[in-house]
């Protein structure tokens, strides 16, 4: 998978395409919810394979840390490894901000995957557009983050 920064407005379509398709139809996230303020000013990720768009993300600085929001993978295309390439090139974006530590919301049934990515759980349970999340950190000063 090819794994840009999406800078051209039909690349922030593709990614916001791939977002309405995982949260809004796949998950029941709201429309309202899914596609908000912050995405004007945000960083937004696509992944493409054979230059189809299959991959989506989002990443804001806030305070100390990188926020990894919005990480989805079409279901076609899921457990082929491409929210790890997606998440190495936001952590690495994170690094090229000169920020160290990376942060995200994980829906808990998704707190393995992160946890094998060295991401810690640093918060009880919430909810969040109706599902469950935790808080998780990285700090990739300290870690490897190849993976």
């Amino acid at each position: 998978m090819n794994v840009k920064i999406a800078k051209e407005n039909n690349e922030q379509g593709d990614a916001f395409r791939i977002r309405e398709t995982v949260f809004v139809q796949e998950q029941k996230v709201p429309p309202e919810e899914e596609l908000d303020q912050f995405d004007k000013t945000a960083t937004h990720f696509v992944g493409y394979e054979d230059g189809i768009p299959i991959a989506a993300s989002r990443l804001r600085f806030i305070d100390d840390s990188g926020k990894l929001e919005r990480i989805c993978v079409l279901k076609p295309h899921r457990l082929k490894s491409y929210g790890k390439q997606i998440i190495k090139a936001m952590e690495e974006e994170i690094l090229n901000n000169d920020y160290s530590q990376a942060k995200l919301n994980a829906q808990t049934h998704a707190t393995t995957f992160y946890e094998q990515l060295g991401y810690e759980i640093i918060s009880e349970e919430f909810i969040d557009a109706g599902i469950p999340h935790v808080t998780m950190v990285k700090n990739l000063k300290d870690r490897n983050i190849n993976l």
